[in-house]
């Protein structure tokens, strides 16, 4: 098609300062759609496998679907639940995203053991090697104690991946109905990095109900409901397994910005995430790499006045004047009083479990009860591309913040410690309840998955390892009176001792009493090796010290 032919037009283009050979072997790389992880696979993208309804690709180590000889999974039917939704989406049948991926695929890969991916071929979260059996937990770490090569490295990580044409996957640029059923694939390339703007897109998109300006504005699979934390979970470690692969390095995990009580964009910097234009406020300075960025998907009232998906094509510049906004939606940034109380909060969800939930975890997290504060005080702050909810994951702070937002969700379960019942099995809107299957993710994730620890999806965040020895110190607290008594009474014996000596040796100072030692030996210990500091070791101290990302 037109707009996968472009896109390999684009990808020799970048390539002409390398020789032929070079540029020819990319592009048979690109057309040998190797194994993707997220939507819309390039082996299920076409119209065999649309009108099939079925997503099993081929494991291309041992070339079976799903890797069945291997045991690493089988192609089975999608199997949905029929637990009633909210009242807030009163259709059926109108939209793709409804009960997730049946309208495109009924059958897909369910792997086995610690597998993963749409053809099996990958691992599960926190699991690395062939055979996916080495366990790893990584660490994300706060942006502002990254040495300076670590943020040189995450930016470059960024921009390799705005720049790369994805070799593993496709967006869809029409719904199936406009494909004629799968009749007439609607895909468009885009870079590693849009592929995710897209997904952020498509899932909060409003409902097509056919024909210019006829949209349903109440719906959102991953927004303003239960979904919201878990979905953009599984989005953040999809998008640090997709930079891995990208750049070969395997330790990288996304950084996040701790932005409580915080009076400006401290991230704002041409070191980091871009300056301000000096030319013009809502643009970036052109110091910064992320100047010449270009947005898709930022256009929604433009698509909904069309009636249509948004057509993954460059918009124009990315945008943002942090400070400059509405101050009616939001005064400041949120408060470490404010991020508190969030966290005190006992309930999950509660009522209809929408933006109406009061006393909500999720709602007063998310930042719309009872107004825009928390997570979206920070999407209008930023006064730009991020302040769209269809276009936010545009700008890169986007990780930054909601890996934020995801350690406050983390620390939330780690204190209030929720049964999986908590999370509603139905009656949530639409995309929300315990067992629907998060749009557009393959392979397939329910959203009860990752109502969990991330310690059991193998990461960590840097300010909760202090968190984690918290009861111990609040043992040490309370045993604190006993240890000061001891230490009196110890003082109080040492006190003792040493006048019964001194006195001892007065009386007996010019007599034969321990004949043959000196009162400065009386309490020595016999010196066995003297203890020297080696500069060796010291050297070799130095030379195993290494900083994970």
């Amino acid at each position: 098609s037109p707009s996968l032919s472009d896109g390999l037009q684009m990808t020799s283009y970048r390539l002409k300062s390398s020789d032929r050979q070079t540029t020819k072997t990319i592009i048979i790389f690109l057309l040998c759609f190797s194994p993707s992880r997220q939507q819309f696979p390039r082996l299920c993208a076409t119209q065999e496998a649309l009108r099939a309804k079925e997503c099993c690709p081929a494991w291309e180590g041992d070339g079976s679907a799903c890797g069945a000889s291997s045991g690493r999974g089988f192609c089975r039917d999608v199997e949905v639940s029929d637990q009633p939704d909210g009242p807030q989406y009163p259709f059926s049948g109108l939209d793709d995203r409804e009960k997730w991926p049946l309208v495109f695929y009924n059958r897909t890969c369910q792997c086995a053991g610690n597998f993963m991916g749409f053809n099996c071929g990958d691992c599960k979260f926190g699991y690395f090697g062939q055979n996916c059996n080495e366990r790893r937990e990584s660490l994300r770490r706060n942006i502002f104690h990254l040495s300076r090569s670590e943020r040189i490295r995450f930016v470059s990580y960024l921009n390799l991946a705005k720049q790369t044409v994805s070799a593993d996957y496709v967006v869809a640029t029409g719904t199936y109905l406009e494909m004629g059923n799968g009749s007439n694939p609607m895909f468009s390339n885009v870079s590693v990095y849009d592929v995710f703007v897209w997904m952020h897109y498509y899932v909060s998109r409003n409902a097509l109900l056919g024909g210019p300006g006829n949209v349903w504005t109440d719906v959102d699979f991953a927004h303003w409901a239960p979904a919201f934390l878990p979905w953009h979970r599984v989005y953040l470690l999809h998008w640090e397994h997709e930079i891995r692969k990208l750049s070969g390095d395997t330790s990288f995990t996304i950084p996040y910005w701790d932005w409580r009580d915080a009076r400006e964009c401290a991230v704002c910097t041409d070191e980091l995430m871009g300056g301000r234009s000096p030319q013009d406020p809502d643009l970036i300075s052109p110091g910064s790499v992320f100047s010449s960025w270009r947005v898709l998907c930022s256009q929604a009232t433009d698509y909904n006045d069309r009636g249509v998906l948004c057509d993954a094509r460059a918009e124009g510049p990315l945008r943002r004047n942090p400070g400059n906004h509405n101050r009616n939606l939001v005064e400041r940034l949120p408060t470490s009083a404010e991020v508190e109380f969030t966290l005190s909060l006992p309930d999950y969800d509660t009522g209809a479990m929408d933006r109406s939930a009061n006393m909500s975890f999720r709602n007063t997290l998310e930042g719309s009860s009872p107004r825009l504060g928390m997570h979206a005080a920070l999407h209008v702050f930023m006064n730009g591309s991020m302040s769209s909810v269809q276009g936010s994951a545009n700008d890169p702070i986007f990780l930054l913040h909601h890996a934020y937002v995801d350690s406050l969700y983390e620390q939330w379960l780690r204190r209030h410690r929720p049964s999986p019942s908590q999370y509603p099995g139905s009656n949530a809107p639409i995309g929300h309840n315990a067992e629907y299957h998060m749009a557009p993710f393959m392979p397939l994730h329910r959203n009860r998955e990752y109502f969990i620890s991330s310690k059991d999806l193998g990461y960590e965040y840097s300010n909760l390892l202090a968190e984690s020895l918290h009861p111990y110190l609040e043992e040490l607290q309370a045993a604190w009176p006993w240890l000061l008594l001891a230490a009196l009474c110890g003082g109080i014996v040492a006190i003792a001792v040493t006048a019964a000596v001194l006195t001892a040796k007065r009386r007996y100072g010019g007599s034969s009493f321990l004949p043959g030692r000196s009162w400065k030996n009386l309490f020595s210990l016999p010196e066995r090796q003297p203890l020297i500091w080696s500069n060796d070791t010291e050297e070799t101290s130095h030379r195993n010290y290494q900083t994970a990302m």
